[in-house]
């Protein structure tokens, strides 16, 4: 049985993530590629279909094949900012990719999944919700990294989340702002089941609010004093 299975950023022959930006935990370019083949091999099967959202490689043509010939799995490429190899790749790898595409919106298990390099804030879908009322429509995306712009895009979900709408049948609900960025490095260089991403950003988001919070404190410390002041005068 195939999955659908989902990674961002792997920027293969990218050396500059090694010492900065990124700071991947390897001595060299070679190191690196080792463990991410290992890691995609360990993770994908021959039938399995591997969604690849941008920057697969930062390398040329030729040596990307290399790479791409190593890798099972039936791919689809979200065309990146770092993807100018795949302009250059001969029939045979183009063969490679199911499709390759800047954006596209598939189905995944009953969810509605929007696929793109750029995190889209006000994506397709957005407002939909299934029976249950819960989000069904996930905005998967990279190019980010785990860079200050990943917390731009944390601090715009925590923001939208907060929001009210109203719905055709007048029940007020909050807002659904299900974004997911699929970086590399959140899932240890293998691809992951939908599923598996949306526990993993969970997690992560988590921290995240930590941080912020930590942060805001750090920034506006009357802000934290001006809090506690309200709370003891409606206390009061």
């Amino acid at each position: 049985m195939s999955r659908k299975l989902y990674i961002s950023d792997c920027h293969f022959f990218h050396k500059a993530l090694l010492t900065s930006m990124d700071r991947r935990p390897f001595e060299d370019l070679d190191q690196m590629h080792a463990c991410m083949i290992r890691q995609w091999k360990a993770a994908v099967g021959p039938r399995d279909e591997v969604y690849i959202l941008g920057d697969f490689s930062y390398g040329k043509g030729q040596e990307t094949m290399e790479i791409l010939d190593q890798l099972p799995g039936r791919l689809h490429l979200v065309i990146g900012n770092h993807d100018q190899w795949f302009r250059k790749l001969d029939e045979e790898h183009l063969s490679r990719f199911v499709w390759a595409a800047p954006y596209k919106e598939i189905r995944d298990q009953g969810r509605h999944v929007i696929l793109s390099h750029y995190p889209t804030f006000c994506y397709n879908g957005q407002y939909h919700v299934g029976k249950d009322g819960s989000a069904n429509v996930y905005m998967l995306y990279g190019h980010v990294h785990d860079t200050r712009d990943e917390r731009l895009v944390h601090h715009f979900m925590r923001q939208s989340q907060q929001m009210e709408v109203r719905g055709r049948d007048g029940t007020v609900r909050q807002l659904p702002c299900q974004m997911i960025n699929t970086f590399c490095m959140f899932c240890d260089y293998r691809p992951r089941t939908l599923s598996e991403w949306i526990a993993i950003d969970a997690e992560r988001r988590k921290k995240l609010d930590l941080e912020t919070a930590d942060m805001e404190e750090i920034l506006h410390p009357d802000w934290g004093k001006r809090d506690r002041g309200n709370q003891r005068k409606t206390q009061g």
